[in-house]
């Protein structure tokens, strides 16, 4: 999966269990953001973070399943925190 269709997904999962009440979901400002959308970005950059965070445990295991470097973990979850905070409504 590319980081980009990661993000969507994650960003996605989040989405869902926002709930969906009226006084969630108003636009904030002249943008027409969502705050459930915001909010929703804003627990999956949260979980890439953590993600990140232990990378340094889980790279080896990364590495033997993919056969990439250690390092690969680490900066495709980056790849993946750029491309969440690129995604708009």
């Amino acid at each position: 999966m590319t980081p980009k269709e990661k993000a969507m997904e994650l960003v996605d999962k989040f989405y869902q269990t926002t709930p969906n009440e009226s006084w969630i979901n108003q636009p904030i400002g002249l943008k027409k953001e969502y705050k459930a959308w915001e909010q929703s970005k804003q627990c999956a950059l949260i979980a890439v973070d953590e993600i990140i965070n232990i990378c340094p445990f889980i790279g080896i295991d990364f590495a033997k399943s993919e056969g990439a470097k250690e390092s690969d973990a680490k900066e495709y979850w980056q790849e993946v925190k750029q491309e969440i905070n690129q995604i708009n409504n």
